[in-house]
């Protein structure tokens, strides 16, 4: 009996409610035609009720979204099919799908009357500014009569997840003379600069030929060095993410991570805005800038890599698949070093791209010694500290000289610096770390 008075609506309470007044007053008059109309509301809704309860139907929900994985601020399209499958005629369905408060409010449809083996599609876009994984659904239907006294509300099970990874920056191809990015063709982009004796080397395995120690390397390194693979050597390279909370600052990268790194969201998929910081973070900055550059690596050829200071990502498909999976839902994490990073860094070889924020000399120099030999080495190094100041701080040129006398490749980057223009920046003469900024000019290092 509670269901069925819990399914009236505001409508069908006042007709009862009128009728009970009617009935009395009629009894108390006496009035014998007050009471058949106070009777006639009393017994409407509760008919009305037992009639909507009584019409079973049954109804089949399915969901697709159109891309599944967007970019952050890009619009997504959602179609649910909402299909009767039983023998009969549906009344007016008002359909609504949960989604989270981050991809806008709850859609709202009125459906006609679905016959017997029909169906209707709903169709209404979702955009998230935020980065996460986001559940959409499930959708609910409420059944109503034509006298609008009660509605039966009823949930479907199925779920769908949208991805919105990071901000993808198209990057330009590298034109510069002497770059180590983009000067070749299809898979057979090479680092000119780099001679076939100087090729990075790496530690020797057990089951490597002795044909392929490097004895020059053998001795820098004082332990046994092997060549790597040439092609090996001239198609792969390794992402770096500094993901340290103690690296990065901005409108919340000092907040508390909701779900852990690595972790989607909970409460329906609310984002990452409260875990990895907002637009305005520097560790926002970062990972757009390592999603970006992946997929321009992934576009030129490049068999890439991600690793963040946890170490090395582990494959999930595609590289672009793991790339942006993985950065969709990334947060910072609270280590204090970044030995782990750097030891998977060394360790991966190829081509090495650093996005870091704050580095100690200490740091800095670690990074640098993750470069084996002549290996290509380029960092985009945040300039934190001046991130939300009017005048750059600069405290990053210290770690930018540190890296270029390693032989890397750097740019500094600030709030107003294009990340475009900082891609240009690093594919420079290697005995300059650049700030990629129109105020200030080239910060000189060796190499």
């Amino acid at each position: 009996m509670r269901a069925l008075f819990g399914s009236l609506t505001l409508r069908g309470r006042s007709f009862m409610a009128a009728g009970g007044a009617a009935v009395l007053c009629g009894l108390g008059i006496p009035e014998p035609d007050l009471v058949r109309v106070g009777a006639l509301l009393l017994i409407l809704p509760l008919v009305s009720a037992m009639t909507a309860r009584r019409s079973r139907y049954r109804l089949a929900c399915s969901r697709r979204l159109d891309p599944p994985r967007v970019p952050a601020g890009r619009p997504t399209m959602v179609t649910a099919r909402l299909e009767n499958v039983s023998r009969l005629r549906t009344a007016v369905l008002l359909a609504e799908d949960v989604i989270p408060h981050s991809l806008g409010s709850r859609p709202r449809f009125v459906l006609d009357e679905i016959e017997p083996g029909g169906h209707r599609e709903i169709s209404y876009q979702v955009r998230s500014e935020t980065r996460g994984k986001f559940t959409v659904g499930p959708l609910r239907a409420r059944v109503a009569d034509m006298f609008g006294l009660v509605e039966i509300s009823r949930s479907f099970s199925g779920t769908n997840t949208l991805v919105v990874t990071p901000k993808i920056v198209p990057l330009p191809r590298a034109a510069a003379p002497g770059s180590w990015l983009g000067d070749g063709d299809g898979s057979m982009r090479t680092i000119s600069a780099v001679g076939e004796d100087d090729a990075a080397p790496r530690a020797y395995q057990d089951g490597d030929s002795l044909h392929r120690v490097h004895w020059k390397s053998t001795a820098r390194y004082g332990e046994l060095m092997v060549r790597r693979e040439e092609h090996q050597w001239r198609n792969t390279a390794s992402v770096f993410l500094d993901t340290r909370r103690c690296a990065h600052a901005g409108s919340s990268a000092g907040r508390a991570a909701s779900g852990g790194a690595g972790r989607a969201a909970s409460g329906g998929g609310a984002g990452l805005a409260a875990s990895g910081g907002g637009p305005s973070a520097t560790f926002e900055f970062a990972v757009s800038a390592a999603a970006s550059i992946g997929a321009h690596l992934t576009e030129e050829g490049f068999r890439a890599r991600l690793i963040t200071g946890a170490g090395e990502t582990a494959p999930r498909g595609s590289f672009s698949d793991t790339l942006l999976d993985v950065l969709a839902v990334i947060t910072p994490s609270h280590d204090l070093s970044l030995s782990r990073g750097t030891a998977a860094l060394a360790h991966a070889g190829g081509q090495l791209i650093a996005v870091v924020g704050r580095l100690s000399a200490e740091e800095a120099g670690q990074l640098a010694a993750s470069r084996r030999g002549n290996a290509p080495a380029m960092a985009l190094v945040l300039d934190v500290s001046g991130w939300q100041s009017a005048e750059p701080v600069l405290d990053a040129p210290a770690a930018a000289q540190i890296l270029a006398a390693a032989g890397w490749r750097v740019a500094v980057a600030t709030a107003a610096t294009p990340l475009a223009a900082a891609w240009q920046q690093l594919h420079r003469p290697a005995d300059t770390a650049v700030l990629a900024s129109e105020d200030v000019g080239p910060v000189r290092g060796g190499t």
